[in-house]
């Protein structure tokens, strides 16, 4: 039997094959009664999601949906998406999708009811309390991919049009009310998606499992996402209707996100700036950079590889972590350089500059440079 449960941590989670027909039962429990139904462009006309609209509509909830969604959503989408919740007089979210469609639902939630620029409440200090938290509608969040982790996030990343700068945007109530995790959904998945999302979410638990803060309880769930991930991601890749196998790579990719809070490091340092300035998926250049990463990191996490490396069945300590890495990527075709995604040496100082101001970059075990920084790209390209 696939896995079913209700979890309230971090925030109320219905995880279960079928649990999207809950749709209208989790807009009541949120408060909604005129849900947006926020996707991207790809996902607009699927089945999924005409199946999600139907069951608005049945019961009494409209069928609206914003889906004008970028893979690496920008400050244009948001004011689109806003300008619809408001002329719609809605009244709440379902950010529906991966992580763009999840990250801009969100924002749209959240920028609606704010009188200030949303760059104003980027991921620094306590910008977050320059928001009126009291007009930020409720949001409900259906993942349709298992990576991003975004639909247990409180945070949603933002591209700025003009200088392709990634931002962060916090706020605690970004934390959608309810989560719907239905691994039927992520069925119809393309091989490559299902691959970079899968990425996405080991490189969320490595690096949060790498990071040197203290956050014991994040360090736990980090373990145990990486290792649901080294036993799924296969079984999915090699059958795509495994529901079980989806049903834990959903459960991988949250975990991941939860456990980000410890920190993240120069695998998104590094993939933020080229999927800003390349337009690359986000989880395959993760994937792509993760090696020279655990290169640069080895003297300052190669004991903690190892105890890792154990828990998962890995033999070899850290060297074996890195082979069970570089095979991973193989098996699942993933390119070995980013000069395969179309990533050039010319734009290397930019980007550089980019990282070291990448708020991941502070959770990166070997403090970060310039000249290490320049060192990894020139190593991953």
């Amino acid at each position: 039997m696939s896995p079913r449960a209700n979890w309230s941590y971090p925030t109320a989670i219905r995880f279960g094959a079928g649990r999207i027909s809950e749709l209208a039962e989790a807009c009541a429990a949120a408060g909604m009664k005129r849900p947006l139904l926020v996707t991207d462009r790809g996902l607009a006309s699927l089945p999924i999601t005409i199946n999600a609209l139907e069951l608005l509509e049945a019961a009494g909830l409209g069928r609206a949906m914003f889906s004008e969604v970028d893979p690496n959503p920008n400050e244009k989408n948001l004011e689109a998406g806003v300008a619809m919740f408001k002329s719609g007089g809605h009244d709440g979210v379902i950010a529906f999708g991966g992580g763009s469609g999840l990250d801009l639902g969100k924002l749209i939630a959240f920028q609606a009811g704010q009188a200030r620029p949303v760059w104003d409440f980027e991921d620094i200090g306590d910008w977050w309390t320059r928001a009126d938290a009291s007009a930020i509608a409720p949001i409900i969040a259906v993942p349709t991919t298992a990576g991003t982790g975004s639909e247990v996030g409180r945070a949603g990343v933002l591209t700025n049009s003009v200088t392709h700068v990634k931002k962060i945007i916090f706020h605690p109530k970004l934390l959608p009310a309810v989560t719907i995790c239905d691994p039927e959904l992520t069925v119809g998945m393309p091989k490559i998606i299902t691959v970079g999302t899968g990425m996405d979410a080991f490189a969320h638990c490595l690096e949060a499992y790498s990071s040197p803060f203290y956050h014991p309880m994040s360090q736990g769930i980090a373990l145990e996402g990486m290792r649901l991930v080294k036993e799924n991601l296969p079984l999915v890749i090699a059958d795509g209707s495994n529901l079980d196998a989806r049903a834990e790579m959903m459960s991988a990719a949250a975990m991941g996100a939860v456990a980000f809070q410890k920190g993240l490091g120069a695998i998104h340092a590094l993939s933020h700036p080229i999927g800003a300035v390349y337009n690359t998926h986000h989880g395959m250049t993760n994937a792509v950079v993760m090696p020279p990463v655990l290169k640069m990191n080895r003297p300052a996490i190669e004991d903690r590889i190892a105890r890792a490396a154990s828990y998962m069945g890995i033999d070899g300590g850290f060297d074996g972590f890195y082979d069970y890495v570089m095979k991973l990527r193989a098996d699942l075709g993933v390119p070995d350089k980013l000069a395969e995604l179309g990533v050039g040496r010319d734009r290397i100082d930019e980007m550089t500059a980019m990282a070291l101001e990448d708020p991941s970059a502070g959770g990166n075990p070997v403090t970060l440079t310039s000249e290490n920084t320049k060192e990894l790209f020139e190593a991953c390209i």
